[in-house]
């Protein structure tokens, strides 16, 4: 296998992660080690200095910039959530885990105690009154049961709950208070039971998806409301008929509009600044792009850096009902697709990439999900990830190189280490470990089984250069007696311990091989 193929990939060109190690399937366990390579097993990993700076894309300013909290020592994050009258498919949960690695680096960096993750709920949306109506359920019954299902199926996936997860319907006052404010500056107008914002009466707005007002106007091919004063003026309140959702308010009982609800969870719950405010890209415009609107309007700086994560594809095709590849989180974990493996494929591309799922990639990430969690059977973890695992998180998240150091951990041996630095990205956890079934091998069997298959893997190429494979056959047939498949290819070797696998005599083939070896 070439060296270089776990390689970091240059600055803007994160991709797939394939790893092509297929050490383990099912209730078989297969060691792999490519005969090209030095099997000199390090007494330790050395860990690689910690850079001192985070840098981030900021789609505002269309670069990575150095992340500088607006606090010393604490940050602050908003991921905008779920829209709760359905299970969440899988485009759903790439947000979530890109900001779970997010969130994860920032409580390394600062502490725990020291970050506040914010992601809501909207639990008021036309959506869920249609849903409501078609099914004759409750709301109140249909956000409840989402909610939680969204909890449990994120929760499968090894993402952190975030500090704080507010409901829309929490914060109906200071959405009122915010919309009067903005009506008292001159940046909205009631109309009929609506409230709307005057697009134009904020000068920058666009910036951030990088429009214009008016090619917004002259591409749109929407009907515009008589009550409307501009084309692009967008509903902050509009009224509510007495069989849907309403709180009183001064422009008559309604509900509020969808971009106003992040301003204002964003703002009492983080303040009129905070650092990062992050969403999948289809949110930039309108919903990002109106937040900024409003809240710059209010008077409030928001957020410093926006990070947006790209789309999801399967099998190389945007995911549609129409073309039958649409699928929830739950429908894979029913399939028997551990959330593990599901994480591990959502995190092999980097979040500005398209995501493609494939059954090649899931079955890839399971063979390789098994393997680690073979090795470190049994194995108490180092005190602390190591660095050059954090690492390429500190470089706009590069989740690709984390994989990819994780797996060069795992070709190391180095179990102690692979296993805390792979619980810290969410992998590994006992909490995720329940699809694996223990093979014919525990870890210590695995760990010794690991130890041979290095020095036959360099005896292979000793016999390759001298041309005399009378040790090699010898040591071919102990393995063999000892319940251990052994394959050879051009690539290296597959050690495989199969039903009448003993593992007392593998002591036997270390006693017999020789000092060179």
């Amino acid at each position: 296998m070439p060296p270089d193929l776990l390689a970091k990939p240059d600055d803007d060109t994160h991709t797939h992660l394939l790893l092509h190690y297929h050490l383990r399937f099912l209730r078989r366990v297969v060691l792999r080690f490519p005969s090209q390579v030095s099997f000199a097993k390090p007494a330790a990993t050395p860990a690689r200095e910690a850079p001192m700076t985070i840098k981030l894309y900021n789609t505002k300013t269309r670069q990575k910039e150095v992340f500088k909290p607006i606090v010393d020592g604490k940050a602050s994050m908003y991921v905008c959530g779920p829209t709760v009258y359905e299970r969440a498919h899988l485009g759903n949960a790439r947000p979530v885990l890109v900001f779970d690695m997010l969130y994860r680096l920032l409580r390394h960096e600062y502490g725990a105690e020291n970050v506040k993750y914010v992601r809501n709920f909207t639990d008021v949306d036309d959506k869920i009154n249609a849903r409501a109506a078609q099914t004759g359920r409750p709301i109140s019954e249909i956000t409840d049961e989402t909610i939680q299902w969204f909890l449990d199926d994120m929760g499968a996936l090894g993402a952190l709950e975030p500090t704080d997860m507010p409901r829309a319907t929490e914060y109906i006052a200071p959405m009122i208070a915010m919309i009067e404010d903005l009506i008292a500056k001159g940046h909205a107008y009631a109309a009929e039971g609506h409230v709307l914002f005057k697009v134009r009466s904020y000068k920058d707005y666009g910036k951030l998806s990088g429009r214009s007002v008016d090619d917004m106007i002259a591409g749109a091919r929407v009907e515009v409301a008589p009550y409307k004063e501009d084309p692009m003026d967008f509903v902050l309140w509009k009224p509510s008929s007495d069989d849907l959702p309403g709180w009183d308010s001064p422009w008559g009982r309604g509900r509020p509009g969808w971009h106003i609800e992040c301003s204002a969870m964003a703002y009492e719950l983080l303040g009129a600044a905070f650092d990062i405010h992050g969403g999948g890209n289809d949110l930039t415009f309108p919903h990002h792009e109106n937040e900024i609107a409003q809240s710059k309007c209010a008077g409030h700086d928001f957020a410093n850096v926006w990070m947006h994560n790209e789309m999801l594809q399967v099998e190389g095709k945007k995911m549609s009902k129409s073309l039958g590849n649409f699928f929830t989180v739950r429908d894979l974990l029913d399939q028997g697709v551990p959330g593990e493996v599901i994480r591990f494929v959502m995190l092999s591309t980097h979040y500005r990439k398209p995501m493609d799922w494939t059954e090649k990639k899931r079955e890839e990430a399971e063979k390789t999900l098994r393997k680690w969690r073979a090795l470190t059977a049994g194995v108490i973890p180092a005190g602390k990830p190591l660095a050059q695992v954090l690492n390429p998180l500190n470089d706009d998240l590069n989740t690709h190189g984390v994989l990819a150091e994780l797996q060069q951990l795992a070709l190391a041996g180095d179990v102690t280490n692979l296993l805390a630095s792979a619980q810290a990205m969410g992998f590994l956890t006992e909490e995720l470990g329940d699809w694996v079934e223990q093979g014919p091998a525990d870890g210590a069997d695995l760990s010794k089984l690991h130890d041979v298959a290095r020095w036959f893997g360099a005896a292979r190429k000793k016999a390759m250069e001298t041309k005399d494979f009378s040790a090699v056959d010898h040591y071919k047939a102990q393995l063999s007696n000892a319940g251990v498949d052994v394959k050879m290819s051009k690539d290296g070797v597959e050690l495989e311990p199969n039903g009448k696998f003993d593992s007392s005599l593998l002591w036997a083939i270390e006693r017999d091989r020789g000092a060179e070896l």
